[in-house]
């Protein structure tokens, strides 16, 4: 009877540490938690509604991502971010994301297949409702879902490590420098390229999104 008891609650273990870890990477990329922001376990733990120990495994994950740092006796600081910092992350993005976009046009399930062209209507839709929140979860979802297609971990793993940052430099920039619509757009172009199996087709998608996000980097560094 014991062990049945026990079974439920290490079940759950996993899904409210992702449920807890999708949430502050939101937070933190949207800038609910901005650059520079002190926060605890405790609190965080009181505003999402879940223990200390999902907050804790979540906050592990964002550690090693670098959007968060541990400081002792002083609580959890979000770290900050800047254009300079942004280009080299994008050095290293472009050549992951060709790579990632190709393999996945190649190796993807049919069922990613059809994942991917409903990213491709979802982005859009977001492009001409000039959606932000639309549009930045499904830049999530289309991340992940590329890299799960990709079926190549090491590249994977290298990848969640930028995300984020890409993402969050996005958000805190994109009224002042960018167009969202057509960056929306550029993002379907590479799920529908993925979803038609054509690995180079959409290595070069890839590379256009790339050529954006750095311009729109070099804009929003010229206008901070």
């Amino acid at each position: 009877m014991r062990e049945r008891a026990i079974e439920p609650i290490s079940a759950m273990a996993p899904a409210l540490a992702e449920q807890a870890y999708a949430e502050l990477e939101e937070r933190i990329v949207t800038l609910k938690l901005t650059p520079g922001e002190f926060v605890s376990e405790h609190a965080l733990a009181t505003q999402l509604g879940l223990g200390r120990t999902p907050i804790r495994e979540a906050l592990q994950r964002l550690v090693r991502e670098g959007l968060v740092s541990v400081l002792p006796r002083r609580g959890i600081l979000v770290s900050t971010t800047d254009p300079t910092q942004q280009m080299l992350v994008l050095e290293v993005r472009r050549e992951l994301e060709r790579l990632l976009s190709r393999t996945a046009a190649e190796r993807a399930s049919d069922e990613q297949r059809q994942g991917f062209r409903a990213i491709a209507e979802g982005m859009t839709v977001a492009s001409g409702k000039n959606d932000e929140l639309a549009f930045m979860r499904l830049d999530r979802a289309l991340n992940l879902l590329v890299t799960a297609a990709a079926h190549n971990e090491y590249a994977a793993s290298a990848m969640r490590l930028i995300n984020g940052h890409s993402r969050r430099f996005w958000y805190q920039h994109y009224k002042q420098a960018a167009d969202l619509p057509l960056c929306a757009q550029l993002h379907a172009e590479q799920a529908r390229a993925i979803a038609g199996g054509n690995g180079a087709a959409a290595a070069l998608a890839s590379d256009r999104l790339i050529d954006y996000t750095e311009m729109f980097t070099r804009t929003a560094a010229s206008t901070s």
